[in-house]
């Protein structure tokens, strides 16, 4: 099945990652990793994705990271996103409307949907959003990248450049508002049915005219004196 970037953010996701937005890059849209967007000659919301992948091949060196925009995007990242969705253009503006379309994205690929259904838990969705977004902390002890991980540390500790920037209590209860407006939101009402036309009513009977009246008279008078 091909994938396909999604048409918009729905309000609970948003919620989500406005909260990942304001942990990840508290500048907004223009940002890049260390805050040095000052340093390129173009905001990156004025570039294309292609022109934003292409730049970010050397920030890795000049900045130590390729992460862009309000999401944080890797180099990477954004290569294996443009792989899977081949109607992607890479001429397409890196303004807020792709970058939240694409930190949706990322939130479906981490079982945002699985979350939302109930057949994933808050440690589990919190895990696998740890796992995108370095600054994010696991939930609970577990195996990270580099080492075993203490609950409230970045699943990436132990890299020697990223750890945890926000506490585990804090994603818990925006996990729990994330669930909770997703039960409130209101269902997409079906279509109303077309009106059906009402039957025909049966044609009226012609009524004779007053020719057709007189010849019928005519006709019993004359056929009653035959």
């Amino acid at each position: 099945m091909r994938k396909t970037l999604p048409a918009f953010v729905p309000a609970p996701a948003m919620m989500l990652l406005d909260f990942i937005g304001s942990i990840e890059a508290p500048r907004g849209y223009g940002t890049i990793y260390g805050n040095n967007q000052d340093k390129l000659p173009l905001p990156i919301t004025d570039m294309t994705l292609g022109d934003v992948v292409e730049a970010q091949a050397s920030w890795t060196k000049r900045f130590k990271s390729s992460a862009a925009g309000r999401y944080q995007f890797m180099r990477a990242t954004l290569i294996g996103i443009a792989q899977e969705i081949p109607s992607l253009r890479g001429d397409v503006a890196f303004d807020k409307d792709l970058q939240d379309k694409l930190g949706y994205y990322l939130l479906i690929r981490r079982g945002y949907d699985k979350f939302i259904a109930g057949d994933v838990s808050i440690g589990a969705f919190g895990k696998a959003l740890a796992q995108e977004w370095a600054s994010f902390p696991v939930l609970a002890p577990c195996a990270g990248a580099h080492r075993t991980v203490r609950r409230g540390q970045s699943y990436y500790a132990g890299d020697g450049l990223n750890k945890s920037l926000v506490k585990p209590e804090r994603v818990e209860a925006i996990l729990r508002q994330v669930l909770a407006a997703a039960d409130a939101e209101p269902l997409t009402p079906l279509p109303k049915p077309s009106p059906v036309a009402p039957a025909p009513l049966p044609a009226a009977a012609a009524k004779p005219s007053l020719w057709g009246v007189l010849a019928q008279l005519l006709a019993k008078l004359f056929g009653a004196r035959a």
